[in-house]
């Protein structure tokens, strides 16, 4: 069985560890400042999801493993219950595991995402992750300039190429998995949440500029999180966590200490 790679801060702090699970093509080094804040706290597991990071590759990838993923670190740490945040793969990932495992949640974030099945979108990026051909390239910069052809937005370059590394034999690569993860696309973000209900605490918390949770989300969520509270984070988009940090962290804080 294989485990998923994390770094954990706090791991002195009592209280009930929080797992936090990034979103498509992210890795937990995107969590860094946060996971430091909320380790004076209590326990703060970072995680990079299968496929993503420093975790193993996998030809599997859908809500079901990921969620059977969450439960083999669990065992593995000997972690009773957790509270679990998650920005959008990363938050279909906890949606699945509370609806699965609700014995072993105590509080659920969900950061930009619904339990909605979404319409594929990332093919823009899909195709110019596809178009880099490391056998030609010698520089981070020449990997920057194939992207500017495809993505016009700087921070999502920027975001994609921090999963840049130098391999052994001296070559750059993609950490995460990007043949799978082009493969399977519609196995994770064009399949819904299973069906089914998570009783405890839900806080999901939207951009207020992103269109990833709509007005008409709200039946659904309430259907499968009855007890889910809905807040938007001023001047965020859909990485609402790094739009706008101080207001994002806040709300996280408030609900777990409520």
């Amino acid at each position: 069985m294989q485990i998923l790679h994390s770094k954990i801060y706090g791991q002195e702090q009592a209280g009930t560890p929080l797992l936090v699970f990034h979103g498509l093509f992210g890795m937990l080094d995107n969590w860094g400042s946060f996971g430091r804040e909320f380790g004076e706290l209590f326990p703060t597991h970072l995680m990079d999801l299968r496929n993503h990071g420093k975790s193993f590759h996998s030809e599997e990838m859908n809500p079901q493993v990921l969620a059977e993923d969450i439960l083999h670190y669990m065992e593995f740490h000997q972690l009773e219950k957790v509270n679990l945040l998650g920005h959008s793969l990363g938050g279909k990932a906890v949606m699945t595991f509370a609806i699965s495992y609700p014995e072993k949640v105590e509080k659920l974030i969900v950061a930009d995402m619904s339990p909605k099945a979404y319409p594929p979108h990332h093919q823009g990026i899909i195709k110019a992750l596809q178009s880099v051909d490391f056998s030609q390239i010698k520089s981070r910069g020449e990997v920057e300039e194939i992207l500017q052809q495809y993505i016009h937005e700087k921070p999502v370059i920027q975001f994609l190429t921090k999963n840049l590394y130098w391999t052994e034999d001296k070559n750059l690569a993609w950490r995460f998995n990007l043949p799978v993860l082009a493969v399977k696309y519609n196995d994770f973000v064009s399949s819904a949440v299973k069906y089914g209900q998570f009783p405890g605490e839900t806080l999901f918390l939207g951009g207020e500029k992103s269109n990833y949770i709509l007005p008409q989300d709200e039946f659904l969520i309430k259907q499968l999180f009855p007890k889910a509270q809905i807040a938007k984070i001023a001047n965020a988009a859909h990485w609402v966590q790094a739009d706008n940090p101080k207001d994002f962290n806040k709300a996280v804080k408030e609900f777990l200490k409520s």
